[in-house]
């Protein structure tokens, strides 16, 4: 939590010489920097001394920090393991950032069952199964697991065998000739072990015998006429020289799994590029984007990049091939080796093989930095870009957080909210929130938006008091946005600035006026409807921010009818059930006009009865027979604004055909 009045060189006097990490807080209490240190008095007091030596990325770094806090550890090593599990939970905005973040399939074969199977994993887990891999392609790996089950025939059915052998019939896989059914006991279990052996001799790379076998095999059958399965194995043969090709031989003297990493960058733009190398065949690479600031050299990069990647991925290889040295080299190999439980080997290759493959790798990062240079641009324009954009059209000093809220009803009964959150012009799901609206009833989406921003807000207050008390952890609500956006005009922006006034908040209120086509033309704001270029990057960011905010709030309204929590305000007439409901809502476009209809006109719906139709008559007209139920619902469901009562009486509180087509 902030820690007001904390003062900075007091607190560095205080300072351990011992190793730990340190973490940088701003005003808002957001952890902006994550480091680690052999000495944290000597490291963290480097900060606030003399600006000589810095970089631009420091000096404008230490100008917000507001306080900082540390960790101690026994040794180096643990404050560098500690460093990237914090650096990954909170994604510092002065760390250089991995923006990737992926996972490599896995061949599992389950040696441990008497009938192994074969199959693709996502994980590599702690058992007995032997695993193959990281593969880079998902696809690879299908087309793999394909050609394995074709060519060896094993079973990928989860049956208990031997004990279920002869239980059941066998499944399709027999009949296409892709197991041979030892659940029936057709193969032995002897030669079902030699087929998941050669399964494994085969991923192992030792392609050429099978490939020998299979062209005898092709061969026979065509001297025998059997054309249709010399085929077949010419199939194979085709698929085994495909998956074959795709392991390319990198150093034929050696045998050894590495990963070799090259870097290439422009401006605040990175690309690290990794091939991976198994037993001396590179099975694929992959490249990765990272966020840099002006100021971090190469070493620093490489050396982010590697305690990043490498403490989320499962599989360490022997070695590392570098472009050049990084920062604490030394301390990360070590770490890297205790991960792995082996020695790991971190080098940069000076000449031969070694240094071309190095070379290889900084050559493909390059191409594809300059390839997605203008991908990049358009990204940054389509947020950054957009956020500033609509900044400049409301007059505000600053925006990075925007909260959008929406109401989902049908026929009245249960309205539900939502709130999405855009950061840096970027959906933020993690901080999206839904509500279950409790204190109106009715379709009255004012009184309904104005209990979702209540309760939001009050919430929000409540865990700023107990995070000052240091009582509660920094919770979603805590944060307040730079600016609101209403889904509407002036009576969805009037219910939030009255909100927000009774609980004493300043933040700007804007609303997405729409045209008659239901589009956004504007932004109603400050009591002036703002016109903005329909071409403009910002005019699509409240586009998304418009639609995602629908589309949340919809997902939550159909889940909670799926379970049968949401019906209609026709349900609570007595007389209608749920095919004369139907019937009303199929033959009037809107609750109101089934409110204005007569009795003969209700009496000419499908299945209504004069009984039926005069008690929907008598229900929506409470003045003439004195319906106290209806009476309730209306006082509890009063409109503020006149010129949109009709709107919100309609069905789901907007334009019913809208609302209609959306749900469908």
């Amino acid at each position: 939590m902030y820690k007001e009045g904390f003062d900075i060189e007091e607190e560095l006097k205080k300072l351990p010489g011992k190793p730990g990490v340190y973490l940088m807080h701003d005003k808002s209490d957001e952890i902006i920097y994550v480091g680690k240190a052999v000495s944290l008095k000597n490291r963290v007091r480097q900060y606030f001394q003399s600006s000589r030596g810095k970089t631009a990325k420091i000096q404008k770094m230490v100008s917000h920090i507001a306080y900082f806090e540390y960790i101690i550890t026994d040794s180096e090593m643990e404050a560098l393991v500690l460093e990237c599990n914090l650096i990954k939970e909170h994604r510092p905005r002065y760390n250089t950032m991995l923006m990737d973040d992926k996972g490599y399939p896995y061949i599992r074969i389950t040696v441990e069952e008497d009938y192994p199977r074969v199959m693709l994993a996502r994980t590599m887990k702690k058992d007995k199964s032997r695993y193959f891999g990281p593969y880079t392609s998902s696809g690879a790996v299908k087309d793999t697991l394909d050609l394995v089950h074709k060519l060896y025939q094993i079973r990928t059915c989860s049956r208990n065998l031997p004990r279920n052998i002869g239980k059941g019939r066998p499944c399709l896989n027999y009949h296409m000739k892709q197991c041979g059914a030892p659940c029936q006991g057709y193969v032995s279990k002897e030669d079902y072990q030699k087929g998941v052996q050669q399964v494994i001799e085969f991923l192992n790379g030792k392609y050429e015998p099978l490939l020998k076998e299979l062209e005898a095999k092709m061969n026979r059958a065509a001297e025998e006429l059997e054309f249709e399965e010399a085929i077949r194995y010419r199939e194979l043969i085709q698929s085994v020289k495909h998956v074959a090709q795709k392991q390319k031989i990198t150093d034929t003297s050696s045998q050894e799994d590495r990963d070799i990493i090259a870097m290439a960058q422009e401006g605040k733009d990175a690309i690290v590029q990794v091939f991976f190398v198994r037993e001396g065949k590179l099975i694929g690479r992959d490249h990765f984007h990272l966020t840099v600031a002006e100021g971090d050299t190469k070493a620093s990069i490489l050396s982010s990049f590697v305690k990043q990647f490498y403490s989320g991925t499962p599989f360490l290889p022997r070695e590392l091939f570098l472009q050049e040295e990084m920062e604490d080299m030394e301390v990360i190999g070590e770490w890297l080796s205790a991960k792995r439980g082996k020695r790991v080997q971190i080098r940069v290759p000076k000449k031969g093989e070694k240094e071309r493959l190095v070379e290889l790798a900084a050559k493909n990062a390059q191409m594809v930095l300059d390839q997605d240079r203008e991908k990049i641009k358009r990204e940054e324009l389509r947020t950054v870009g957009a956020l500033k954009q609509i900044a400049g059209w409301l007059s505000l000093p600053d925006l990075n957080r925007i909260e959008a809220f929406d109401i989902s009803n049908i026929s009245g009964f249960q309205s539900v909210g939502s709130m999405i959150v855009f950061e840096n012009g970027k959906p933020k799901r993690n901080d999206y929130r839904k509500f279950r609206i409790k204190w109106v009833q009715g379709a009255n989406d004012y009184a309904s938006m104005d209990e979702v921003l209540t309760r939001r807000f009050v919430h929000g207050l409540e865990e700023k008091k107990e995070l000052e008390e240091g009582n509660h952890d920094m919770g979603s609500f805590t944060r307040f946005p730079d600016l609101i956006m209403m889904d509407g005009g002036r009576g969805q922006v009037n219910v939030a600035l009255d909100v927000l006034n009774r609980l004493g908040i300043a933040i700007p209120v804007c609303g997405m006026v729409k045209d008659d086509h239901h589009r956004t033309r504007g932004i109603y704001f400050n009591n002036v409807e703002i016109p903005i270029d329909r071409r403009s990057e910002g005019f699509h960011l409240i586009t998304r921010i418009q639609d995602e905010a629908h589309r949340f709030a919809i997902e939550y309204h159909r889940s909670l009818r799926g379970k049968g929590s949401v019906h209609s305000v026709l349900d609570d007439i007595p007389g209608i059930g749920p095919k004369r409901r139907k019937a009303l809502m199929k033959a009037f476009s809107s609750l109101e006009e089934i409110k204005e209809a007569s009795t003969e006109t209700l009496c000419q719906v499908e299945g209504m009865t004069e009984a039926s139709a005069r008690s929907v008559y008598e229900f929506f007209h409470p003045q003439q027979f004195s319906n106290p139920l209806f009476t309730e619902q209306v006082s509890l469901a009063k409109i503020t604004d006149k010129d949109e009562q009709s709107h919100s009486l309609s069905l789901g509180g907007r334009d019913s055909s809208e609302e209609k087509e959306r749900e469908e």
